[in-house]
Formats: C-alpha cells, structure tokens, sequence
C-alpha cells in the first residue's frame, strides 16, 4: 500500500510539473506588439474562404486540400496513429482465444533394452483461453495516454499540412498576378521606349543628335524586351509550381488581377500571446511534451510488482474421441502471478534515465518552439509595416519619375536637355513601376504569413 500510495504521489507529482510547464512566462513574447496581454480576436479564427475572398483563389485551395498529396500523407499519418490508439486501448482488456490441442507423448518402460518408446499417451483438448494483467501502478494507462497524445499530434500535423497548404498556393497565387502585372508595365515600357526610339531617330535625321544616340536608345528597347521572355518563362514555372502543389498536372492557371486583392484590414499590431496556442507545431510541441510525461510514467511503474492471469483455459479433454464432449472430460486451469523485477532492474533503470532524458528533450523543444514562432509574429509585423510606410514614398517616386520623362523629352526636342537623361529617366521609371508591384507582392505575402503564423487556414 505505502509503494501504491508513492507512485501515485509521483504520478501526482509529474502532472501537476507538466501543468506548470504549459504555462510558460509569454510577457513580451511578441516584440512591440500593440498590447500583449489582451485576448484579441485572431486571424487564425477567420475562415480561410473569409480571408481570401479571390473565387479564383479559392478553387485552388479547395482543389490543393482535396487532392494535394501531402494532405493524403498526413490523412494515412492519422490512421496509423488511429490503430496505435486502439491497440493501446485494447491492452487494458482480457485476451481470449479459441484453442485446439493434440498432446501426443511416447516413453519407455524403463527395463533396458525393452520396450523402449513402447508406451504412448495421446490426449486431445479443445476450449478457450484467456489472459489479462492488472494495471496496478499506471504503467499501462500511461502508455495509452501517450498513444493518445501520438495520435493528437497526428491531427495537429494535418493541421499543420493544410495551413501550410493555404499559405502555399496563395502565396504562388500571388506571386503569379505579380509577374503579369509586371509583364503589363514591361510592355508598356517597351511602347514608350518604341516612341522614344522614333522621336530620336527624327532628330537625328533633323541634325539635332548623333547617331550613337539613337543607338543607345535602341540598346535600351531591345534590353526591355528581353525582359519579356523571361518573365513569360516564370510565369510559366509558376503556373506549373501551383499546379503540382494542387495535384494537377502542370497547365494553365486561371487568375484576377494583383490590384484587385486587398490586404485584410485585420493586420495589426494587436497579437495575443494567447493566439500563438492555435499554432499546429506549437500544440504538436505540447503533445510531444505530454507524451513524454506519460512513457516517463511508465518507466517508473515497470519497478514495480505485475499482477497477471497469464493463462485461464477452460473446454475438454480426454485421451480418445469416444464421450469426448461429456461432462466428465471438463477441464479447466488457471496460472496468475506476481512478477517483481530482480535482474532485470540495470534494464529498467536505463530506460528511465531514457525516457528522462527525452522528456527533458521534449521541454526543451516545446519552450524553443513557442520563442520562435513569437520571433515569427515579430518579424512578420514589424516587416508588413515597413512595407505600408513605403507605399506613399513608392507613390511619388513613380510619380515625380513619370513627370521627369515627360519633362525630359520636351527639353529633348527644344534642344536644352541631353539624351542620357531622357533614357535614364525612363530606365528609372520602369525600376520604380516593377518596385511598386514588388511592394504590393510583399505586403500580400507577409498578410499570409501572418496568418499562417496564427494558424489560421484549418477551419
């Protein structure tokens, strides 16, 4: 009773550890966060058909979650770790087999040289045969308790394969309208550079320039259009990319256009520690911590006595066929015992120090998980807000560019400006134009990231 009353206060004991440690010290955990202590609502509770309303969009996603093969690989993940489970369940009950036995023995008389395997004894039994063991100390319960956390973690890591799967194809999404934007302001660029080219070619036929001026201007026509090939090839690349991520063969991809998405007005800094609990590798982390609480667990009741019924039959037996099924032939046995470890204990203890050890492990790794995914939040806030204070500067950088070429070209042909300012002006604009997309890009981009760093994309 008093080695009962000690492992349950040990048992106690590692519970009442864990909850403490599953309450880790978040002050400050996201950086400069608006308020880190107030339960705001999350991204991640926002429906992932709510968060990207793009139609176009959303038949991606719904095709990546149904016939993407990771989302297949962590479903057949889910169902192994289903029959764990059961197995594990199943411990805790009696065995019971059907049993059918013929026991045929041949001996000696004992006189040398007589007789020798003379005699035989032939006995037939048939019936049934159960076994069970009696979960005094835990061991087994705490086995099926980290099962259980094994198969959660399963569940957490479709978890993680769909928001990741969300995140993936709106990113690629995203990326690819960028480029056909880009491609867009590229051709237009070449159109202007193509009228450049001909007001050049005037003037110098006018007397007004040489011919190295119209030459470099050529040389700056044909740079750009050089530019649409590749772009076209990574569009292409990226068509085939979200194609293969959704389960399709690689093909055309149908999309809107990059300045019709709007950033969720939810981006900002008011982030709950709190939030980051929806994160899947983050519960996957607590999951892993508790099932190495419950084998730790175990290891520690394996020093104790097992009591078990390891076998208890009951059906006929009889040496001939002839009233085999007669009350009189009823056999019935029963074996139980009490097993205490003796030689055994070097083995036992070097499992508990293992199992120590990955428990230790598992905190480390919970503790380190939680820090990065609060440098994750961090990082993605900080970063979206550069990018939206860029947006009134890209805006008139474009801008003042734009006027630049136009006043350029004017003083091009009243003979007051040179011609290396009028190419490196439009040089200039096309930067500024691709940049600006890049901006929209990035800050659609770290929108998702975001969410994805909440967790959001699983409901």
């Amino acid at each position: 009773m008093v080695v009962m009353i000690t492992v349950g206060f040990a048992s106690c004991r590692n519970y009442k550890e864990l909850t403490k440690v599953l309450q880790p010290d978040t002050k400050n955990m996201v950086r400069d966060a608006a308020d880190n202590s107030a339960d705001t609502t999350s991204l991640a509770n926002i429906p992932w058909k709510s968060y990207f309303p793009d139609a176009r969009l959303q038949t991606l996603v719904t095709e990546g979650l149904e016939h993407g093969y990771n989302m297949q690989v962590a479903m057949l993940s889910i169902q192994q770790a289903e029959a764990s489970l059961y197995m594990s369940r199943s411990s805790h009950l009696p065995s019971l087999n059907a049993a059918a036995m013929i026991d045929h023995t041949r001996f000696s008389s004992g006189s040398r040289g007589t007789d020798v395997f003379g005699y035989a004894s032939n006995i037939a039994s048939v019936g049934v045969t159960a076994g069970w063991e009696a979960d005094l100390w835990g061991k087994l319960n705490s086995q099926t308790k980290s099962r259980y956390a094994a198969y959660l973690n399963t569940l957490e890591y479709k978890k993680l394969i769909q928001t990741t799967m969300v995140s993936s194809i709106a990113k690629s999404y995203y990326s690819l309208m960028a480029l056909d934007e880009q491609l867009a302001t590229t051709k237009e660029t070449i159109t202007l550079l193509e009228k450049s080219t001909e007001t050049l070619q005037a003037l110098k036929e006018a007397g007004q320039l040489t011919a190295a001026a119209v030459e470099q201007s050529k040389a700056l026509l044909y740079n750009t259009q050089l530019s649409v090939f590749d772009l076209e090839s990574r569009m292409r690349q990226q068509e085939n990319a979200i194609c293969v991520l959704i389960g399709r063969t690689p093909g055309a991809v149908e999309r809107s256009s990059i300045n019709d998405q709007n950033i969720p007005a939810t981006m900002n800094g008011n982030v709950s520690v709190r939030t980051l609990a929806n994160r899947p590798d983050v519960k996957q982390a607590e999951l892993s911590l508790q099932s190495a609480y419950a084998l730790t667990d175990a290891a520690q009741a394996a020093f104790y006595p097992s009591f078990s019924i390891s076998t208890l039959s009951l059906g006929f037996a009889a040496g001939s066929v002839s009233g085999f099924f007669s009350p009189a032939n009823l056999a019935a046995e029963i074996i139980a015992g009490i097993t205490q470890p003796i030689f055994s204990r070097g083995q036992l203890k070097g499992n508990l120090k293992i199992s120590k050890a990955q428990q230790e492990e598992a905190l480390l790794t919970f503790s380190n998980t939680l820090l990065v995914a609060g440098q994750e939040v961090s990082d993605i806030l900080f970063s979206y807000k550069s990018l939206v204070s860029k947006n009134e500067w890209r805006e008139k950088q474009v801008e003042s560019l734009t006027k630049s070429v136009d006043y350029t070209q004017e003083l091009l042909k009243a003979g007051e400006a040179n011609y290396t300012e009028v190419l490196s002006a439009q040089k200039d604009l096309l930067s500024a134009q691709l940049s600006m997309v890049n901006d929209k890009l990035d800050q659609l981009t770290q929108s998702v990231n975001l969410y994805k760093a909440l967790g959001g994309g699983v409901q």
